[in-house]
């Protein structure tokens, strides 16, 4: 029997293997390890208050939390913090919309400002702003072709997501614009840190950073104290500041990290980032070649460059792959639908249905039975070949 590209074989397994969300479980196996000295023990007296540092912008946020991020960011060498502001938020998400709130006009506009991103974009700013039905912020899709006199905010993504690449700012149009820089993926388990970001608004992520997504920490570097303290007063206003338990926990863990690495008393493979790194390596090996024999599928493909904090060579490994179907599959969402694999497809990034997106980041099992029912494709190729 003769199974085309458009119809893929039933898989073996009755079970669907969610590979849409960016859920960090592949770093689990890294924290188990460094269980007893990533501990946090809280007092029932500890934390009662609102406050923390009166004298910072961000007064809500414990003064060990600000220089452990000032620290990583040091050590790492991928962000400048000096005379720069840190406000933190639940989450990355808060604070976007903190800093979309704080560049906006102090007024209500005439028209809303132009929210954009170059296709493909992460999948959730629109939705992130058309829940707000907001009469000062809109979302103007991609920023590759606005050309609109008006006003409008670019957020650029780097390393991107979905794909994984290398971006900077794309509007042409002559209006008056500011950019929001949202480096989540700008650690090097993923990609060579070649600089020093040094931008106006930085967006980052205890979640993509160090896995733990389920403290709910985010940290923007801000240049300007102005916006700074909007965003601050967004935050103050939705949560009333961030839990400070998830603040100890995200202290102490950075704080790990870089005790480690400023001891050096391990080999790199062996501290966070550099066994992190050779995790992705891995499996972004195993993935192409299973998609380079399945026929069905074509992946980004990313060059080389210098790493600063590695002081090596090596290719991007995103959090995501990726992928964009061959010719004869038109949704790739579907496609994978029927192998069982729940993915997220290209509409939602802006680009066409021909382009599907999956973690690199979730657990081992799930990843090996990607491995798996790709082979499946790769088999009946042979086999139609024959």
């Amino acid at each position: 029997m003769v199974v085309s590209k458009a119809s893929p074989p039933v898989t073996c397994s009755d079970s669907t293997i969610n590979l849409e969300k960016g859920d960090p479980l592949v770093f689990g196996k890294y924290w188990k390890k460094k269980s007893d000295e990533c501990s946090v023990v809280i007092q029932g007296w500890e934390f009662l208050s609102y406050l923390s540092d009166t004298s910072n912008v961000c007064w809500y946020m414990l003064p060990e939390l600000k220089g452990a991020i000032q620290r990583l960011h040091h050590v790492v060498g991928n962000a400048v913090t000096q005379d720069k502001y840190i406000v933190i938020g639940t989450g990355s998400t808060q604070l976007f919309m903190a800093a979309l709130f704080a560049l906006s006009p102090s007024q209500t506009p005439d028209h809303p400002i132009n929210v954009v991103s170059a296709a493909p974009h992460y999948s959730e700013y629109k939705p992130e702003i058309d829940v707000l039905r907001s009469a000062v912020v809109q979302w103007a899709g991609d920023a590759g072709v606005y050309d609109k006199n008006e006003p409008y905010i670019e957020v650029v993504n780097y390393p991107n997501n979905p794909d994984g690449t290398i971006r900077g700012p794309v509007v042409k149009s002559a209006a008056k614009g500011n950019l929001v820089h949202d480096l989540a993926y700008y650690w090097p388990q993923y990609t060579p840190i070649t600089h020093q970001a040094d931008h106006d608004v930085m967006l980052f992520t205890f979640s993509k950073c160090t896995g733990h997504a389920g403290s709910r920490i985010g940290w923007a570097i801000v240049k300007d104290i102005e916006i700074a303290k909007k965003m601050t007063r967004f935050v103050h206003l939705g949560s009333h500041g961030v839990a400070k338990e998830s603040q100890a926990r995200a202290a102490k863990i950075m704080g790990a990290i870089c005790d480690d690495y400023q001891k050096f008393e391990s080999i790199e493979s062996e501290l966070f980032f550099g066994y992190c790194k050779n995790i992705l390596r891995e499996r972004w090996e195993k993935l192409k070649g299973a998609i380079e024999k399945s026929k069905v599928f074509t992946l980004t493909k990313y060059p080389r460059a210098y790493c600063n904090f590695a002081n090596e060579s090596f290719e991007t490994y995103p959090a995501f792959a990726w992928l964009k179907c061959e010719e004869g599959i038109e949704n790739g969402e579907s496609y994978m639908g029927k192998l069982k694999i729940r993915a997220r497809g290209g509409p939602g990034f802006g680009v066409g249905p021909n382009y599907v997106r999956l973690t690199m980041i979730g657990m081992d099992d799930d990843f090996n039975e990607l491995l798996k029912r790709l082979s499946m494709l790769s088999a009946i190729q042979i086999s139609n070949s024959s």
